[in-house]
């Protein structure tokens, strides 16, 4: 690794890669919103655009972003530890299930449990944030809610 590890570059890394999903999505939610009726109805009714962003469009954009985001922290923890794995992750002493597992790595066929609590805290905390984002896309979608 050029820049080397630690926390700031793992997170560099993870928003270099995972910005241009949620900017895609942004910028479709509010393309669609702005052709909705109540917009043009706000336009013809004098309001600025200021207001139209702030009062009509970002409300409705929120619940589809929080929805994403809370799909995205899996694979944010995902690829945290398998940078941390790699041994170009988050350096000590700050703990990271990636490096305890890639720590574990070399005496696995002994001691077995030391990779397989981090690696099982790892799976249970992805599959965790996928239940919330699910829960959150079944009471947020208006689709779902009707």
């Amino acid at each position: 690794s050029t820049f080397g590890g630690g926390f700031w570059m793992v997170i560099l890394a993870l928003s270099i890669t995972s910005w241009v999903g949620m900017a895609r999505l942004v910028r479709g939610q509010v393309l669609s919103i702005r052709e909705k009726e109540y917009i043009e109805a706000a336009r013809a009714l004098g309001s600025r655009k200021r207001d139209i962003i702030f009062k009509h469009i970002v409300p409705n954009i929120l619940s589809p972003i929080l929805i994403a985001v809370s799909f995205g922290i899996p694979g944010a923890i995902f690829g945290e530890a398998g940078l941390s794995f790699l041994g170009i992750g988050i350096n000590d002493p700050i703990a990271s299930w990636g490096k305890m597992v890639g720590i574990s790595n070399a005496y696995v066929k002994v001691y077995w449990h030391l990779a397989l609590f981090p690696t099982l805290a790892i799976a249970l905390s992805m599959l965790g944030f996928s239940f919330v984002g699910d829960g959150l896309r079944d009471a947020l979608d208006p689709k779902l809610i009707e």
